[in-house]
């Protein structure tokens, strides 16, 4: 059974940058087991921008390079904007979660994230893994 999941730009800040090695093994085991990756264009455009202010710009290119190399990168598309923007509208979120919410969605997939604006959306599966638990 095929295991497909969306990614969060919450989920690589962990992954890049959590003082916590265990649990940073945890999320590249969750992203090794994931056969179908999904990841919103903002995601990369808000890992970009992180990535380069915290590091050099090779770094940011280098991690951009790889989240999509590895992962299917969902553009925003009409179906994306318009659920997106009802998302926004009905749940006053910000524009980038509306978009990664509505990708999750689209896609079908759980959203990893840890994110608490994604917790209040019906219908929005998330999956996380909580530091105490590992």
């Amino acid at each position: 059974m095929s295991e497909k999941r969306t990614y969060d730009t919450r989920f690589f800040v962990e992954y890049f940058y959590s003082d916590d090695a265990d649990f940073r093994r945890k999320l590249k085991e969750d992203l090794r087991r994931a056969t179908n990756r999904v990841v919103s264009a903002l995601t990369v455009h808000e890992i970009y921008r992180i990535n380069s202010e915290k590091e050099e710009r090779e770094v940011a290119n280098l991690r951009a390079e790889t989240i999509h190399r590895d992962l299917d990168i969902a553009d925003v598309d009409y179906e994306t904007a318009i659920r997106s923007a009802e998302l926004r509208s009905k749940y006053k979120i910000p524009m980038a979660d509306s978009v990664i919410a509505a990708t999750a969605q689209i896609h079908g997939c759980p959203l990893v994230s840890d994110d608490p604006h994604f917790q209040i959306i019906e219908g929005l599966k998330t999956r996380w893994y909580p530091k105490h638990q590992i």
